[in-house]
């Protein structure tokens, strides 16, 4: 067997051990087509594409979008966007890529497509403070859902999704895309599973890009192709800065989680996926903006978060300025074992093994051959469209089987509030000790109140017990 066929026999492989956990929710009336993916059978018997509505046009929106019409017969029925130029721009570009060469109805508002358009499948790709009300709709009006990470901004609105995804039996894939990656599945099959580790006792995660906005641009009327305050949504309505939208927002807390949320969480879900482990058991941070006291940005630029797993500690760093301690891993995890060394990113692993052991590593998977496309496609993170094909295919056969997929919601809430609580850590000065059963922070009443963001009026903050 070559590395190619290695790569695609793990992936099917992760997809299928992770599909027979299911629970048996009752199938739809559905046939698996070319790939073992779906297609609805109409009342005539006869199949035909399912129908896909995308809420937030951006630009990982139409990435994955564009990814999932590589692999799989669906007809793109719908987009959403408050923002009318992207909008209308991604809508010229799904009728030239899509088979149908149809253009799909354009909505500015998420809550008129649910209501006039019947969906199998609901991408939600919006700024982190809207998965939760646009997923939960969504699933309300009878459709899958795949949800760009981190599902939620605080864990009661990742506890609500979680509960709405099992009471309308839905099936939710998070875009955690690191758990379909050709190269890293092959690490974790050749290194992990294989016991070239040997026990694991520590690892370190890390991003050490200069990602952090560093200007100050002046406080402007927002553009009149944006909705502002619809984009706003549920959080603190703010004065518009050409930080905001579009991409930038991440500078600020109001919208997210900052580094942590948007970069730690895929490395601690990765080895969490790697090592089989479930929940953190002891949360602590520390950090803060150390260097860079000058931009708009709110996030920290240091931060340092250790989540203990019953004895196995995990330990992220970020930090937005000087350099990184291995210039070859800038984002990456290091498991470290008895008997050698893991190394892993979204370009490559490397197995290190203490003394004369066989070294073993592996690059990211790029497919020219098939998708030539892939190679001139603006803005496309290129090393990552092979995941992204493999995690679309991963969602759509649980869609067919109606199990759990590689990523389900439950294991984006895990990692999402393994991460919230490190910035809650991090705010109060203390270590979280974290109850899973209850969802909360034992004996500590001040950490508990801050697990949920008040919303903006109207918005309403989603109840777990009354989704």
């Amino acid at each position: 067997m070559d590395r190619r066929e290695f790569l695609k026999a793990g992936v099917a492989g992760i997809a299928l051990s992770q599909l027979a956990r299911g629970e048996g929710v009752p199938p739809l009336n559905k046939k698996q087509g070319r790939d073992g993916l779906t297609t609805i059978r109409n009342k005539a018997g006869t199949a035909s594409p399912q129908r896909y509505g995308l809420i937030g046009c951006g630009w990982y929106g139409k990435s994955a979008l564009f990814r999932l019409l590589q692999v799989a017969p669906v007809e793109v029925v719908s987009l959403c966007d408050v923002d009318s130029r992207m909008l209308a721009e991604a809508a010229e570009m799904v009728a030239a890529r899509q088979a149908s060469k149809q253009k799909p109805h354009i909505y500015g508002d998420y809550r008129q497509m649910l209501e006039r358009e019947k969906l199998d499948i609901v991408h939600v790709a919006t700024p982190d403070h809207w998965h939760a009300l646009a997923m939960i709709a969504a699933v309300k009006a009878g459709a899958d859902v795949y949800v760009e990470k981190p599902v939620s901004v605080d864990v009661v609105e990742g506890q609500a999704m979680l509960a709405a995804a099992r009471k309308y039996k839905r099936v939710v894939q998070v875009n955690m895309q690191r758990r379909s990656t050709p190269h890293l599945v092959e690490a974790r099959d050749r290194v992990i599973k294989a016991g070239k580790l040997g026990k694991v006792a520590y690892a370190e995660i890390c991003c050490y890009y200069h990602m952090r906005a560093r200007n100050n641009p002046p406080d402007t009327a927002p553009p009149e192709n944006l909705n502002y305050d619809l984009w706003t949504g549920p959080a603190p309505m703010q004065p518009y800065n050409a930080l905001i939208h579009p991409r930038r927002w991440r500078a600020f807390m109001e919208y997210g989680n900052g580094i942590i949320g948007d970069m730690c969480v895929h490395m601690l879900d990765m080895v969490r996926w790697m090592l089989d482990l479930g929940w953190p058991k002891r949360v602590s941070s520390s950090g803060g903006i150390l260097l860079d006291k000058e931009s708009r940005a709110n996030i920290s630029d240091t931060q340092v978060a250790t989540f203990d797993f019953d004895g196995l500690p995990i330990t992220w760093t970020h930090r937005t300025w000087g350099s990184a301690p291995d210039p070859e891993y800038p984002w990456a995890a290091f498991i470290y074992g008895e008997n050698g060394t893991l190394k892993a990113d979204v370009h490559k692993y490397e197995f290190i093994p203490n003394g004369k052991g066989e070294k073993i590593s592996g690059k990211a998977l790029y497919e020219y051959d098939k998708y030539p496309e892939d190679e001139t496609e603006k803005d496309l993170e290129r090393h990552v469209a092979s995941a992204m094909r493999q995690h679309w295919k991963n969602f759509l056969a649980a869609v067919g089987t109606r199990g759990r997929p590689v990523s389900d919601v439950e294991e984006g809430y895990i990692s999402a509030t393994a991460c919230i609580l490190a910035n809650v850590a991090c705010q109060l000065g203390r270590t979280l000790v974290w109850d899973p059963e209850k969802g909360q922070v034992v004996d500590d009443a001040e950490a508990n109140r801050l697990l949920s963001r008040p919303y903006r009026q109207p918005w309403v903050h989603p109840d777990p017990k009354t989704v």
